[in-house]
């Protein structure tokens, strides 16, 4: 209320409130210069770690292939829970600056602590004795000093994740100019975009060519400046007071249906007494999932109700609204379910250990770091995003005559398909690579090169970055267009859930075929000897299983039926 007072006094201010010097005017860009200059350094610290951290397990650690895919997919399925959990605490009673803070400092901690793994030689295992053969493991204290090193991390990063965004938009809330928010959305991303591209070339080129301790030692700095950032920038922020989190809402609306599970429906649905949110357009629920609505049936108003209307106990009664939301995002879990799925080929280390066999040179001298290749992903997800709108709608609709638009749906499964089409050429390109290997004798020598160029890996790593900028942004948009207003930041939520169910699965999948394979003394598909394994059949599994999940995607669209604003679209395109 004081910054509203403030800029009624001073009109000229509200006009240009970036130009405003005064104490009492907080937000606008001058805030989102430190928290996007924040978002670059601590995304580039953050990402340097990931690509390289396969090779880092196996070659210090002496962890075998599954062994050390297994640690990196659980940390993806924590890392991708964990801003679920953290944005339920922001919205409901931390507040988004203090979560930003605290999950810096956490990220601090964690990726000092996993730098000391390459500073102390005792928190690792000694090196290998003469041959490759004679390794010892880590022991049970440095297993878990570098675990909980992970685990520390994923929790500052999923309190940063859960927060950045939108409290970054905060600062813009008293803008009366909506394009504000529009640039700084396309900011945010091109700032998120453009760090990881540097985290991708630069800081991983340091961990292969420096060595871990300088390598692992930039991110420490780079997340320590960041911390230093965010706070510097404190007096300029618009900081919300935090409110109750649509995410609680729904835990509630499950909880109350539960409690509530002895009433009875009536087939008269006006029989009934529903409590309704104060301005709201929904005055009874739908007949769909029926049980859920007896959550928001008033029993007794005089008890249920206090004198302003609100529930006394909103774990035993919730509203309508409340109601329908849960109902909307059950709707989408089937749809959820195949997105899951779709990504069990994309938290595989071993692209990493495939390129480090093969010759990765550019000239003479200069050689490309096995892990830098996931750049031409993001290359061609860049470009497919800004060719997509520009050139491929447009050109379509020129040659057809008539506008061309593809519906969420439609490029979802585009997307799927690119994604199986992407795990078939990777299985095609590795049956290459180790027939290669084979023939020039490095049966036995999986630390070797072969002489065969990285270059054959650009078409997987092309695809799937399309197939990934596809589904991702059609997905989002699916969910947003889907659920009520209400529940935009839910679509975010669903997303990482996905991804770290998808972790799971993969990691699940891993373990099966290894537990398989390996039986009758057998070398395993999945071997640490990527020369001995298999693993052109084992991604012809993935791609098996990325076919059946395609058709149960195609059987939940039509179940699904039309989305919201198609049956316009159908009537429209059927008028003469």
């Amino acid at each position: 209320m004081e910054m509203e007072n403030s800029s009624t006094e001073k009109g000229e201010m509200v006009e240009e409130p970036l130009l405003d010097a005064s104490e009492t005017q907080k937000g606008g860009f001058r805030a989102l210069l430190f928290i996007l200059g924040y978002t670059a350094l601590m995304n580039m610290g953050l990402l340097s770690l990931a690509p390289n951290l396969i090779l880092y397990l196996m070659n210090e650690y002496h962890m075998d292939m599954v062994t050390g895919t297994n640690m990196l997919l659980i940390w993806s399925a924590v890392s991708n829970i964990a801003p679920v959990a953290a944005a339920i605490m922001a919205d409901s009673f931390v507040g988004r600056f203090h979560m930003i803070g605290l999950g810096s400092v956490v990220s601090v901690v964690g990726v000092i602590s996993f730098w000391l793994t390459s500073v102390i030689p005792q928190a690792r295992p000694p090196p290998c004795v003469n041959s490759i053969d004679i390794c010892k493991s880590a022991d049970m204290l440095q297993f878990l000093f570098v675990s909980l090193s992970f685990g520390i991390i994923s929790i500052g990063e999923g309190a940063i994740r859960s927060s950045a965004l939108p409290f970054g938009s905060d600062q813009l809330i008293y803008q009366a100019n909506v394009r504000a928010m529009e640039r700084y959305f396309s900011w945010y991303y091109a700032v998120f975009a453009l760090s990881g591209l540097v985290a991708l070339t630069c800081f991983v080129y340091i961990q292969v060519n420096m060595g871990w301790v300088l390598g692992f030692g930039v991110p420490v700095l780079l997340a320590f400046f960041a911390t230093v950032l965010i706070w510097l920038g404190t007096p300029l922020y618009v900081k919300l007071k935090p409110k109750s989190s649509l995410i609680t809402g729904l835990f509630q609306v499950i909880v109350a249906s539960y409690r509530n599970r002895r009433l009875r429906l009536s087939s008269q649905t006006a029989d009934l007494l529903y409590h309704q949110k104060e301005g709201s357009a929904i005055a009874l629920p739908s007949e769909k999932l029926r049980f859920l609505n007896k959550a928001c049936i008033i029993q007794d108003p005089e008890l249920d109700l206090s004198p302003d209307g609100e529930a006394i106990d909103p774990w035993r009664l919730c509203t309508v609204d409340q109601v329908e939301e849960l109902k909307a995002l059950l709707k989408v879990v089937p749809i959820w379910l195949t997105g899951v799925v779709s990504t069990i080929h994309s938290n595989n280390s071993f692209p990493v250990l495939q390129a480090t066999s093969m010759d990765r040179h550019i000239g003479s001298s200069f050689e490309i770091p096995a892990a830098s290749f996931g750049l031409f992903g993001v290359i061609s997800a860049i470009i497919w995003l800004v060719l997509y709108g520009t050139v491929i709608l447009p050109l379509a609709s020129k040659v057809t005559g008539k506008p061309v638009h593809f519906s969420t749906k439609q490029r979802m499964g585009f997307g799927l398909f690119l994604s199986f089409l992407a795990v078939l050429v990777l299985a095609a390109v590795e049956s290459i690579r180790r027939s290669v290997a084979i023939k020039e004798g490095y049966s036995d020598d999986p630390q070797s090169v072969i002489p065969m160029s990285a270059f054959w890996l650009l078409p997987q790593y092309l695809i799937l970055g399309i197939a990934g900028a596809v589904y991702s942004t059609s997905q989002n948009q699916f969910y947003i267009s889907e659920f009520p207003k209400t529940m935009s930041s839910v679509a975010t939520a669903l997303i990482g859930v996905g991804s770290a169910a998808g972790s799971l699965l993969a990691s699940f999948v891993l373990n099966t075929t290894n537990e398989l394979t390996k039986r009758g003394g057998q070398e395993s598909w999945v071997s640490s000897n990527i020369n001995k394994g298999h693993y052109d059949y084992f991604y012809l599994v993935q791609a098996g299983i990325c076919l059946v999940n395609i058709l149960c995607y195609i059987v939940c669209c039509r179940a699904y039926g039309p989305c919201k604003g198609e049956e316009v679209e159908v009537m429209e395109e059927e008028k003469p």
